[in-house]
């Protein structure tokens, strides 16, 4: 948006059509009437700023809703395709992508194997793409913005990646500089657990509380830490990646990091050694209640740095092996937080489920297509 000064009439003019567009998003759609009703403006005023904001593109009719009185009235929604981003979830063996709009409308989500695939930043994200628009029937040239999760600490205003164990072919220096000069859209990279937590945040199980910590427990391990409704990533991006953090209780063997008592395939030759029938997966961990008391004990020793150091109210369990033990594996971590001389969090299952990380992507996506948009609503 230009500068423009306050007070005026164009300053005016254009603070009224933001909160017109604002309220639009905020209701799916408005009539006129209904729309001076929300901002406090007249009916003629509430008429102009629609008029003004559909010959801007942003807004056009999409239904009409029956009076008491009288004839129907016009509906208006925002135009969800004149700007679109794609969330990309970058797993161990497979590409995640979805197609996000302003008004957060679901798509589908493609699952693109990496399998025997030319691997970098540029190619694996402009796959993610053209296969999100095709799923969704999008044009192409409408995305403008990609968030992209990776199991991995990043420093965005250095544009580095470290711990970058699952991302072949991705340096640690400049990937998100790479995909934008190459395929011409803003990107934000960002750690998977921190989305997670933000989706937690938003829509889950810590909406009403002051402080958390996300444990997932997948493949890997990492703590997302919200504190206040501020993701805390450290001065390095690498705050929460507790899956390197030497252990060598439960182990037997020095050097060992949390990931060996508590990944995903550690969790599996648990199960295959107490003759479960099906070890191969992780689901079978719910029906195997002492399995569940030992992981249980092995999450309290993980989660044992961020409840001194952090002291949050609540931890919340997530990831594949967490969601895998349900709400019986956050009783038993609970009870064993609790057996501990300090205040003992409150332990959940997580509520987003297993598109948690898509869930946080498409958020962000969400607010800043709108902020796109919103920047694109005339000043004269």
């Amino acid at each position: 948006m230009s500068q423009i000064d306050p007070g005026t009439s164009a300053w005016l003019r254009t603070r009224n059509d933001r909160e017109a567009f604002r309220l639009i998003l905020e209701h799916g759609s408005l009539t006129r009437t209904r729309l001076g009703e929300l901002s406090g403006m007249s009916k003629p005023t509430a008429t102009q700023m629609i008029a003004r904001l559909e010959r801007a593109e942003l807004v056009l009719p999409v239904g009409e809703v029956a009076g008491s009185r009288g004839p129907s009235a016009v509906s208006w929604g925002v135009r969800t395709d004149r700007v679109a981003g794609v969330a990309v979830n970058m797993l161990d063996g497979s590409i995640q992508a979805s197609l996000v709009d302003a008004a957060g409308s679901e798509y589908p989500i493609v699952d693109l194997p990496v399998q025997g695939e030319e691997r970098s930043p540029e190619h694996d994200i402009a796959r993610a793409i053209d296969a999100a628009c095709a799923a969704a029937g999008a044009d192409r040239d409408t995305i403008e913005t990609v968030t992209v999760a990776v199991q991995a600490a990043v420093s965005r205003g250095q544009d580095t990646l470290s711990l970058t164990d699952s991302l072949p072919g991705w340096p640690a220096f400049g990937a998100r500089a790479r995909i934008e000069a190459e395929l011409g859209v803003s990107v934000t990279l960002e750690n998977d657990v921190n989305l997670a937590t933000m989706a937690e945040r938003a829509v889950g199980v810590a909406q009403e509380v002051d402080s958390f910590a996300f444990l997932w427990v997948g493949v890997g391990l990492g703590v997302g830490v919200d504190l206040g409704g501020t993701i805390h990533r450290g001065a390095h991006g690498s705050a929460g990646e507790i899956g390197y953090l030497t252990v060598s209780a439960g182990t037997g063997e020095p050097g060992a990091v949390t990931t060996d008592l508590l990944g995903s395939q550690v969790v599996l030759d648990l199960l295959r050694e107490r003759g479960v029938d099906y070890p191969q997966d992780i689901l079978a961990l719910a029906d195997d209640e002492q399995a569940l008391h030992t992981v249980a004990d092995r999450i309290a020793l993980t989660i044992e740095p961020v409840l001194v150091v952090l002291d949050p109210a609540m931890i919340v369990l997530g990831g594949p092996t967490g969601l895998a033990g349900g709400r019986r594996l956050a009783e038993l971590v609970a009870e064993r937080a609790a057996a501990e001389e300090r205040p003992v969090p409150e332990v959940r299952l997580s509520g987003t489920g297993e598109s948690a990380v898509l869930v946080g992507a498409r958020r962000l996506l969400v607010e800043q297509i709108r902020t796109i948009l919103e920047e694109r609503i005339p000043t004269d």
